[in-house]
């Protein structure tokens, strides 16, 4: 980020613009394929791939980027492409996973949150490393993944093909209590995941400079606090099948809900101390992910089982522009230590959510 707004002269609020506007992207992407029904009509891991393709191009246009406007619009192609990968990776899932699908969706999240990692990990492993490095590679392993998807997952035996868009089936699918809970727990947690996720690197500056501590890395810091959420995805998974999603959900953000609450007593805690806080809090705001998409996809009826998690998933990142947006705001007026409690908010909402519509 530093490299990019000094090369293309960017705004100190690039940050929250330039994400904003991959969660822009996506939105108006899982839109597009809510409304066409692109997951449900046609083969998931075509899709997948030929998403994985024109999104890997769009990344790696950034190398051609003149400005901040040229910039963001290219970030916003990515973020539409993505809609083509995230969400109908769930359904694949679905598609092949009848039963243990927490397990499933706990591996397929936990993919996704490396991925979301593995930049910081590029820029740890090479210092020396040029910006445009980093897209290129992460434009290689999307290329990658997508031919892995189109050479080796065929469709899987439990889908069912849609039709076309019925509005009012979307529309009765919110009317079941158990797939409206299982959404708004849902968007709750989304409130938190992406602002979290997106100022983690901030947040290790801040107290850096707070406590005049030089920590060991600011991107190696950032990848691990990212990436262990992986291992907390996995697990829960497992965990999903002795005690069911509703629960391993439940527990997952309630410490989320504590981590957030207890951010401002971290600038104060030494550097051990608030490293391994900080890697709990990963870990716990987002092994709930797998096991909300898991309870929509059972919830929701099997012939639109992509077109719900997709049309989920476009509400849930709408929600991150919100708190990533309001978080930049705050960053002017509000010191660090405090800015991160108002991440609460999403955690509080999806509990008292879960708590009313979903069976334990």
């Amino acid at each position: 980020m530093a490299s990019l707004q000094a090369e293309l002269q960017l705004p100190l609020s690039a940050l929250g613009h330039i994400t904003s506007a991959v969660q822009i992207g996506f939105i108006i992407g899982t839109l597009a394929f809510a409304i066409l029904t692109i997951a449900d009509r046609f083969s998931p891991s075509k899709v997948f791939f030929g998403c994985a393709l024109l999104g890997a191009a769009a990344n790696l246009g950034v190398l051609l980027a003149e400005g901040f406007i040229s910039l963001l619009l290219l970030r916003l192609l990515t973020g539409f492409f993505l809609a083509g990968i995230y969400p109908v990776g769930m359904k694949i899932a679905a598609d092949w996973h009848e039963k243990g699908l927490g397990k499933a969706l706990g591996y397929l999240v936990g993919a996704l949150v490396l991925g979301t990692a593995s930049p910081h990990l590029l820029k740890a492993l090479g210092e020396s490393l040029p910006w445009q490095g980093i897209f290129v590679a992460t434009s290689g392993f999307a290329l990658l993944g997508g031919m892995l998807m189109l050479l080796f997952v065929p469709d899987g035996p439990y889908r069912r093909r849609s039709q076309g868009f019925d509005p009012k089936s979307l529309l009765r699918v919110f009317s079941n209590r158990s797939f409206r809970a299982a959404a708004f727990g849902y968007f709750g947690h989304m409130w938190e995941l992406y602002t979290f996720w997106a100022f983690v690197p901030l947040l290790l500056m801040a107290y850096e400079q707070q406590q005049e501590n030089l920590l060991p890395g600011i991107s190696l810091l950032s990848f691990a606090i990212i990436a262990i959420g992986a291992l907390a995805c996995i697990w829960g998974g497992y965990l999903s099948q002795t005690i069911g999603s509703g629960r391993v959900a439940f527990r997952a953000l309630l410490v989320s809900l504590c981590c957030c609450l207890l951010s401002p007593l971290l600038f104060y805690a030494p550097p051990p101390l608030f490293l391994v806080f900080l890697l709990l809090w990963g870990m716990a705001v987002v092994a709930d992910s797998p096991q909300f998409s898991a309870l929509v996809a059972q919830n929701a009826p099997k012939e639109a089982t992509g077109t719900a998690l997709t049309i989920v998933n476009c509400l849930g990142f709408s929600i991150t522009i919100f708190s990533i947006q309001l978080m930049n705001l705050l960053s002017t007026w509000i010191a660090a230590e405090y800015r991160f409690m108002l991440l609460a908010i999403g955690p509080l909402l999806g509990l008292f959510a879960l708590k009313r519509g979903i069976k334990f």
